[in-house]
């Protein structure tokens, strides 16, 4: 014990030596003539405020913005924002501490004398309170403080009444939305744009079609995983209407970064007109029978339009992935889960270019369809709003 001792009190000794040599190194590179040392101070001000600047800013820039935790706009996101500082201060104090006890280590000149028992005692003291007692109690506040979060995201019995019920299913690479009527079976349903009401509660029915994907709406709350097979309920509530950016967490394929889902929260009332235009008959555009034809030939076979001619589709190709609803595609405000913005010829272009914007993706490529009927249709399914 006491060779190992001594062995290290003679590493600690050539450590502050060479931190002693390095520091008057410096100390000589600063004394410099009067016009030399005043520009350097003045380079050397400039590039120490950009060094920190930039982390700070780096920093800052996850402090807001439409995917941002730090920016909640619900309960269970505000519950959540304090847990995540609770947890970033918590981490901060240790490692300030860390570093203060390690930079005494350097300045330290001599090296304590202590006895093998002396030096066992405060082993074991580090060993208990450091890497027991320590992570214990940052476990259990830990606990403390995220138990209520987690509770307040789980559908429990409502004094007032039943939350609105919103099922999601994700697909690869897209969201499908469906809203319960009133036998519970879905009567509206669309694609990559969800549309809650605003300061109530809402439980989300989680369900996959595929492979395991995540829902997440980072200003709203946590996320929740969606299995095949299985369903879950998450509960979220917007605090006022607004616009909110969500995006599936779990890695889901080759497309997994472009499987984004735009939430509208509105007030309730907005939200009822919503689902009532789409609930409303469905009347198809007059003098659009080309491109009518072209799309029960060529695209009905995965795709539903409420109120198409059953007449019109040709369903001889073999086929088991269904594709989006596209009754009020022309309302949407992205192409391709937010690959397109919503514009004119937005849709005759996806078509045309689908597999070079989002390669991979389920819809075969349109090769055999000449460019004058892709944009016969395209026009058409711009006309598909409630």
């Amino acid at each position: 014990m006491k060779r190992v001792a001594g062995d290290g009190g003679t590493a600690l000794d050539r450590a502050s030596g060479l931190f002693s040599h390095v520091r008057v190194l410096c100390d000589g590179f600063i004394a410099l003539s009067g016009i030399q040392r005043s520009a350097r101070q003045r380079v050397n001000r400039s590039w120490r405020l950009a060094l920190f600047g930039l982390p700070l800013l780096g920093l800052l820039s996850g402090c807001a913005g439409e995917m941002s935790i730090l920016d909640p706009a619900g309960p269970s996101a505000s519950a959540q924002f304090w847990v995540w500082w609770a947890m970033f201060g918590f981490s901060m104090v240790v490692a300030l501490v860390l570093f203060a006890l390690w930079l005494y280590t350097f300045r330290r000149r001599e090296q304590p004398k202590r006895t093998p028992r002396e030096e066992q005692r405060i082993m074991l003291r580090w060993v208990i309170g450091g890497g027991i007692l320590l992570p214990l109690a940052s476990i259990v506040a830990l606990l403390v403080l995220a138990a209520p979060t987690g509770r307040s995201m789980i559908p429990l019995p409502l004094p007032e009444g039943e939350a609105e019920l919103i099922e999601v299913v994700g697909h690869q690479w897209w969201w499908e939305i469906r809203y319960p009527g009133e036998n519970g079976e879905p009567d509206v349903v669309t694609a990559n744009r969800l549309v809650m009401p605003a300061g109530e509660p809402v439980d989300f029915r989680l369900v996959s079609a595929d492979v395991i994907h995540a829902f997440w709406i980072p200003r709203l709350g946590g996320k929740r995983d969606m299995v095949p097979g299985r369903h879950s309920v998450l509960r979220l509530e917007a605090d006022v209407p607004g616009v909110f950016g969500a995006q599936c967490a779990e890695y889901c394929g080759a497309q997994h970064t472009n499987m984004l889902l735009h939430v509208e929260a509105m007030e309730r009332e907005d939200y009822e007109a919503w689902l009532a235009e789409r609930r409303a008959p469905r009347e198809l555009q007059q003098g659009a029978d080309e491109a009518q034809e072209a799309f029960g030939e060529h695209c009905a076979a995965c795709h539903t339009v409420e109120g198409f001619p059953q007449e019109l589709i040709n369903d001889d190709m073999a086929h088991d992935i269904p594709g989006p609803d596209l009754t009020d595609i022309g309302s949407r405000p992205t192409l391709g889960a937010g690959v397109l913005p919503m514009e004119e010829g937005a849709i005759a272009y996806w078509l045309e270019h689908h597999q070079t914007l989002k390669p991979g993706n389920r819809m075969p490529p349109h090769n055999h369809i000449d460019t004058e009927t892709l944009q016969d249709i395209g026009a058409w399914l711009e006309t598909m709003e409630p």
